[in-house]
């Protein structure tokens, strides 16, 4: 198939595509990369009426650390990603998690800001995100909104952005002494979409939690950063511990069912990615009995 009519208007700036967005709305999409709203609209499961191409603007691409704040902004690739330097010293958690991304092909054109504002639900960043405190950064008429992470996903393929904003950048606290991360994803095949994931950072002190964040995705209509890590910081987490937690991660769960798992399996999946973050985090082989698949 092929895509509806549209017109097409390249943007020269970021104040030239928020004027572009003002003027048509809702009628119009953002195209960066292109990798999922080009087979979007081959489908016709969209028929927007205009397309700004933001691909060109060199001010949204690159990443910068300043101080304890890593930026990442909007146009930058996922090959970029996984070049990065800052992003292997500041932010190990999204390299790891953005090698998962589809293929090299996809990886070579794909954008972080796309990423985020498709939102699919079984995507890897938008977990990530979460799972590291992530706050986005959108411009507008009314200027520049900063959103926490975990407000700016709303539901599957939504997010707070306006039809008249922009994702421009995304800032992350650079990772801390004693941190440490997990990245594990189920799927069918390597680069197929997630049946379930987890994104997750932690600071460790000794050998307790003295923090942790764990950013599940395919497991609903947004990623969720699960409540039920709670019960695992600061204290000696047994077996008797982990189950406690992972039955308060059941409770957390609204998975839906489609072709390839029903709720049930991804309440089971991400129970057990919940003992392998656990047991691999601590070193402590013994909390993975049970956590086969």
């Amino acid at each position: 198939m092929k895509a509806s009519a549209f017109a097409y208007a390249r943007a020269t700036s970021v104040v030239n595509a928020l004027e572009l967005l003002a003027a048509y709305g809702d009628k119009a999409k953002v195209l960066s990369g292109g990798q999922s709203l080009m087979p979007a609209m081959n489908l016709r499961l969209i028929s927007p009426e205009f397309i700004v191409d933001i691909g060109g603007l060199a001010e949204l691409r690159g990443i910068v650390v300043k101080g304890d704040v890593l930026t990442v902004r909007a146009l930058t690739r996922h090959v970029d990603v996984l070049g990065s330097p800052e992003i292997a010293t500041h932010a190990p958690l999204l390299r790891d998690a953005t090698s998962h991304v589809a293929h090299p092909a996809i990886r070579n054109r794909g954008t972080l800001g796309g990423s985020l504002a498709h939102a699919d639900p079984a995507s890897e960043l938008p977990a990530c995100m979460v799972a590291l405190g992530a706050t986005v950064i959108v411009c507008g008429p009314q200027g520049e909104r900063r959103i926490p992470a975990q407000e700016f996903f709303t539901g599957i393929y939504e997010t707070a952005l306006s039809p008249q904003e922009l994702l421009v950048a995304v800032e992350l606290p650079v990772a801390q002494k004693d941190s440490a991360h997990f990245f594990h994803e189920f799927a069918r095949r390597q680069g197929d979409y997630a049946i379930v994931g987890l994104a997750a950072q932690a600071i460790i002190q000794g050998d307790q939690f003295a923090d942790l964040r764990l950013g599940f995705f395919a497991v609903g209509d947004r990623p969720l950063l699960a409540k039920a890590a709670e019960n695992l910081v600061n204290v000696a987490v047994t077996s008797e511990v982990l189950a406690s937690a992972s039955a308060a991660l059941s409770e957390e769960l609204d998975p839906q069912e489609d072709q390839q798992a029903t709720p049930a399996m991804r309440r089971h999946l991400a129970k057990v990615l919940l003992s392998r973050c656990v047991a691999t985090l601590l070193s402590c082989p013994d909390l993975r009995a049970g956590a086969r698949a």
